[in-house]
């Protein structure tokens, strides 16, 4: 998606900041209008299971926080965190990476179209499960790799782009071990858009489970377990 939001240590935070504005309007476009709304489609079907308070991770403009009701959000972006502050969001100016949150904060963390802009998934999961609660919930949104979208995406990077020169995508497989390894456990899979990237033309409802073809998928994972996220 248009719509990605970098908090590593990837040194990518200045380009968002320049062009916060240009960002945020494409979630007005036609394509981002249908795009945005079938990814908040699948994310309101898991809301009721999700204890709070949530946060967040790469908030940028606030436009699926201020969608979803989440009260508050941290980006290293000031200029993305002055829109989002608009939408009535709480910022936090920062990244996850530097342990600037307290332990057992949160009831949930959102994560959307984030975790492929990091520079150790495995950090930010295990600091991720440091803020949380026991039993509190990660709310991870991801293009698979090796979807069609995934593999629009590796073209993008392939071509050098500035947003996704650094981007790493990631398998099912491969997402359900980095949430394992950083102590937690799968509740629930939705998968959404299935319209290849140039062809997107209607809203779609999320499907339950993993899906193949789809482009964007939802995962629900629990806390089962502290682990150390300075490892």
């Amino acid at each position: 998606m248009e719509n990605d939001k970098l908090i590593s240590s990837i040194d990518t935070g200045s380009i968002f900041n320049s062009k916060a504005v240009e960002y945020d309007r494409w979630y007005d476009e036609d394509a981002g209008k249908i795009i945005f709304s079938s990814e908040v489609n699948a994310f309101r079907e898991i809301l009721p299971l999700l204890p709070k308070p949530w946060l967040e991770i790469g908030v940028g403009s606030g436009r699926f926080a201020h969608a979803l009701g989440i009260e508050t959000g941290l980006d290293p972006s000031e200029n993305m965190l002055k829109i989002a502050r608009s939408r009535g969001i709480i910022t936090i100016q920062g990244k996850i990476e530097e342990h600037i949150l307290p332990a057992e904060g949160f009831g949930t963390a959102f994560l959307i179209m984030t975790l492929c802009f990091t520079a150790n998934p495995s950090i930010v999961l295990r600091e991720i499960n440091r803020i949380l609660k026991p039993g509190g919930k990660i709310a991870l949104g991801e293009v698979p790799c090796g979807s069609t979208w995934g593999t629009y995406y590796k073209k993008k990077k392939e071509s050098d782009n500035p947003f996704y020169k650094n981007a790493q995508f990631y398998t099912f497989s491969e997402l359900k071990h980095l949430l394992k390894g950083a102590g937690f456990s799968i509740e629930l899979t939705l998968s959404t858009l299935f319209q290849k990237p140039r062809d997107v033309s209607k809203i779609e409802i999320p499907l339950n489970g993993f899906q193949h073809d789809a482009g964007f998928v939802v995962i629900l994972a629990r806390k089962i377990s502290d682990i150390d996220s300075r490892c």
